[in-house]
């Protein structure tokens, strides 16, 4: 049976996911409270995990090993770096990279995990197919991107480093915690969605942006995933 675990960094990215589910359990462990029950035709369990690459590596892995989940969904709002992307749009991760790894004195090139087998952690073909005609459907007025994204424990707010994570990794956005659940779910080998919503232009103007779009934003997403819920 599939068990899809859905996580958000913050309550507010979880919120009107939780509100839409049957709620059958609620778990209190290792400080985290997860939702057990179902959305449409899935049997889900639910988490909010916090900020950063830490928070969200061990919120999937405690879903694997507590809750058995078979399918990882991670939704939320990232900055964009794509100047085709806007805010509002949504950004479907095809792979995941840490802009903030760098061990280029051990020969590694910037963004590799030193003894990983590969660089760019990968996502499910299939689910990003899911959600684009699922957004389609329930945000017909939000544009849809397919791509790289870069994660990092830092909130992307200057164009110095902006142009560097562009410069080194070409990413369509940049946020904290969508490389490391992508990460954790390659070595348990089940498949991974990373949803992003772009809330700013991680530039000068984010810190003016995110609070006013952030909302709308995981909205957009939680949409999108209800959708999702309902055909998967």
């Amino acid at each position: 049976m599939k068990v899809i675990g859905i996580i958000g960094a913050m309550d507010l990215e979880v919120e009107k996911l939780i509100e839409a589910m049957d709620l059958k359990e609620k778990v209190e462990y290792a400080r985290r409270t997860f939702y057990v029950g179902t959305i449409g035709n899935a049997q889900v369990v639910l988490a909010r995990c916090g900020v950063g690459k830490v928070n969200a590596a061990v919120t999937v892995q405690m879903m694997v090993d507590k809750f058995g989940i078979t399918q990882i969904i991670n939704t939320g709002v990232a900055g964009s770096l794509d100047e085709k992307i806007d805010i509002g749009d949504i950004v479907l991760a095809t792979g995941a990279v840490y802009h903030d790894m760098e061990a280029i004195a051990f020969g590694y090139e910037r963004g590799q995990v030193p003894q990983m087998d590969i660089f760019e952690f990968p996502t499910s073909k299939e689910l990003v197919e899911l959600a684009d005609a699922s957004c389609k459907k329930v945000n017909p007025d939000v544009k849809t991107f397919r791509g790289r994204i870069a994660s990092g424990d830092q909130f992307i707010a200057g164009k110095e480093i902006k142009n560097n994570i562009k410069g080194w990794f070409n990413p369509l956005c940049v946020e904290m915690e969508g490389t490391a659940m992508a990460h954790t779910a390659y070595i348990n080998d089940i498949p991974c969605l990373i949803i992003r919503a772009i809330s700013d232009k991680a530039d000068d103007s984010a810190e003016m942006d995110y609070p006013t779009f952030e909302k709308k934003a995981a909205v957009h997403c939680a949409n999108m995933v209800i959708e999702m819920m309902a055909n998967i």
